[in-house]
């Protein structure tokens, strides 16, 4: 599909809806250009039939995201109006990204540096390259970091390892983040897009109605617990049940064969 930008790339195969951050002379840093993007592409996979799993990377070798482009802040945010236009922007992008119905896959090879990391975060699964590095620098840039952000990786990492991760603005090796349960699996880079695909894969393969279901618990589960939508919930549970899919799964596994199912 068309986006307003070449700088992010979108492409469907096979059940999966690629993004792919393409600034790789800024280390796929992300431009106010490349949040649209990335928000329309979302929403755009979130209402595609042939879409059940989204994996984001970068182009190249040598980062994921390494935060945002730094070269348009004179220009994009030199005003109190233009920063929160920015702010803006980013923040529907992370919003649309959690919000997702479907499945979300950051597969990080290299840096993923503050704005990185919070997509990286903002996806469901993380699986990393043996050589990335992660790490949120604002300390070191004098910025404030809003609470929607710190609190998102708290849920990931905990209070603790946010609290190092804020106060050192160090980057973290692949194998650091694996012990903070930061990321999900760490591989060697020759095997990270096979191995991600192939997990991809996987999801693809299983129930859409079953995966949705829990996709929207883990939702409400972020929210506060008084929003959240508990009937919603249900609902979508009893829809499991009521499914063809529900019917081809008991089938397939009486007959001792693999499932084909449908998302109805």
């Amino acid at each position: 599909m068309q986006t307003n930008t070449d700088k992010l790339i979108a492409t469907k195969e096979n059940g999966i809806g690629w993004i792919t951050f393409n600034n790789p002379a800024r280390h796929n840093a992300v431009s106010l250009e490349m949040w649209q993007a990335l928000t329309a592409t979302l929403e755009a996979y979130a209402i595609d039939p042939e879409v059940r799993v989204i994996i984001l990377k970068g182009a190249g070798e040598k980062a994921f995201v390494a935060g945002a482009d730094i070269s348009q802040f004179k220009e994009k945010r030199s005003s109190p109006e233009a920063v929160e236009l920015y702010n803006s922007t980013a923040d529907r992008a992370g919003q649309t990204l959690q919000s997702s119905p479907k499945p979300t896959i950051a597969m990080v090879r290299g840096y993923c540096i503050g704005g990185g990391t919070a997509i990286a975060v903002g996806c469901d699964i993380r699986i990393v390259s043996d050589d990335a590095r992660f790490g949120v620098p604002a300390a070191k840039l004098g910025l404030g970091y809003r609470f929607p952000g710190i609190k998102r990786l708290a849920d990931v990492v905990g209070p603790a390892f946010t609290a190092e991760i804020f106060f050192t603005a160090r980057q973290f090796t692949a194998q650091e983040a694996l012990q903070m349960n930061l990321v999900n699996r760490v591989v060697a880079g020759a095997e990270l897009e096979k191995y991600t695909l192939d997990y991809a894969n996987t999801i693809v393969n299983n129930a859409p109605l079953t995966i949705a279901a829990v996709k929207r618990s883990l939702i409400e589960y972020t929210r506060n617990p008084a929003e959240r939508d508990m009937a919603l919930c249900q609902k979508m549970v009893d829809a499991c049940y009521a499914s063809a899919d529900y019917t081809e799964g008991q089938t397939a596994f009486m007959e001792k064969r693999k499932p084909a199912f449908v998302g109805r």
